[in-house]
């Protein structure tokens, strides 16, 4: 399993190659919260949100071959691969569901990718995916099942912790790796919550049977967080590190979205926006004197959208 050491070596591989992400804290009663917050801004981070981290540090691990790289993705972890390639020089293929955000799928083809959308879900997409890099030999970049990916992710955690202090990180979670990432990263000294949709239950559905177990995905934020299967490695730390998974609805996720446009001018996808719809919905209650960290993970969305 790893650990500390492990993220934080990531994290000096992957540091010339991704932004440093700033915190904001906003005054006393902002957004109608009365508890002291830090809010992380990675929907700044290079490609849009925080898989860059995981795609760098992937792809500067790895022996990459002629054929490039291939990668299934609901549109953001493929946009960190396609980023990362370019910038490293490798080829990239990149198998997106039908529900992709047009706005992702742009974002592929604009960094150089070969985009192929196939099926209605990640699932099949990363099916594809596998029949593809078996052909061509491309070296397959997993969106949250491979350690190099996720000890990558976990980055933005130990960079978000220099910047601010709090005892709470509110993280939303897909198929887990950045979850496990950021819990591997300061679980052992902050309270890890995860924050997922109704419609994208994984984590939430595999504590309660003890082991990732198959979810049907929907509702607003499944493009991004619609892995129908919590990643095996990535329940292991999160058995062991995650304090509390919560569930918010659709619509708290979308108030979460305005409420961050309105008041402080901020754009995020509705993945972006969940972990701080768990406290501005009152899913998550602080305790007296606790200090949150919420992290906006990504800002792949039309604009019209939030707007």
């Amino acid at each position: 399993m790893i650990n500390a050491k492990d993220v934080a070596a990531a994290w000096d591989r992957i540091r010339p190659h991704v932004r440093r992400t700033p915190v904001f804290e906003p005054a006393p009663g902002s957004l109608g919260i009365a508890t002291p917050i830090a809010i992380k801004l990675e929907q700044m981070q290079l490609s849009g949100s925080f898989k860059g981290r995981g795609a760098f540090h992937k792809l500067l691990s790895s022996q990459v071959p002629a054929a490039g790289v291939i990668a299934a993705s609901g549109g953001n972890h493929g946009a960190a691969v396609a980023y990362a390639a370019r910038a490293l020089g490798h080829k990239a293929e990149i198998f997106v569901p039908t529900i992709a955000a047009p706005a992702k799928v742009a974002r592929l083809r604009h960094y150089g990718a070969v985009v192929h959308q196939v099926g209605e879900v990640y699932a099949k997409a990363r099916e594809a995916s596998e029949t593809r890099a078996a052909e061509t030999g491309a070296l397959k970049v997993h969106a949250y099942e491979d350690p190099q990916v996720f000890v990558g992710a976990g980055s933005v955690a130990l960079e978000f912790a220099r910047q601010a202090k709090f005892d709470t990180l509110l993280v939303a979670v897909g198929g887990g790796g950045l979850i496990a990432g950021c819990a591997a990263a300061i679980g052992d000294r902050v309270k890890i919550v995860a924050v997922e949709t109704e419609g994208t239950a994984t984590l939430h559905e595999a504590r309660r049977a003890g082991r990732p177990v198959e979810v049907p995905i929907s509702g607003i934020a499944a493009d991004a967080l619609g892995a129908s299967v919590l990643g095996a490695p990535n329940f292991e730390i999160a058995a062991k590190l995650v304090r509390e998974s919560l569930l918010v609805t659709d619509g708290a996720v979308r108030k979460a979205q305005h409420a961050l446009w309105d008041e402080l001018r901020l754009i995020a996808e509705p993945a972006g926006a969940t972990g701080l719809a768990a406290l501005l919905s009152g899913v998550y209650k602080p305790a007296s004197g606790e200090r949150v960290g919420v992290l906006i993970c990504g800002a792949n969305t039309e604009p019209a959208l939030v707007l």
